[in-house]
């Protein structure tokens, strides 16, 4: 009986051993093919999620300031219908804008004449 059971624990011993040795072989595989995975994207130009997440973020503002000034353009173009053709009218009538006047030469410094005094 007993060198069956010291048999057995020499054979559970090894297959403990090879079980733990399978298990690192499939981690190391693992990490190869991450690490190949990680070259052939990064040939491929793609964007960091640090990039996309500021740029999503840009263009969340960018959007949100275009709602508003539409919302503030819809707002002008409603006072300006409800103000009628009067309103209109006036602005219409307004005078050109003039021209500047040209300009005058600034007038010469004439000096006292010198006193034999």
């Amino acid at each position: 009986m007993q060198s069956q059971n010291r048999f057995f624990d020499d054979l559970s011993k090894v297959l403990n051993g090879l079980a733990g040795t399978v298990a690192g072989v499939g981690r190391e595989a693992e990490a190869g093919a991450r690490e190949r995975a990680k070259e052939w994207v990064g040939g491929m130009d793609f964007v960091s999620r640090e990039e996309f997440e500021a740029v999503k973020e840009m263009a969340s503002k960018a959007r949100a300031e275009a709602d508003a000034l539409k919302k503030r353009l819809d707002a002008l173009e409603k006072s300006a219908a409800t103000a009628g053709p009067a309103a209109r009218k006036t602005t219409a009538k307004k005078p050109a804008a003039r021209k500047p006047a040209a300009r005058k030469p600034a007038p010469k410094k004439t000096t006292p004449p010198k006193s034999d005094g």
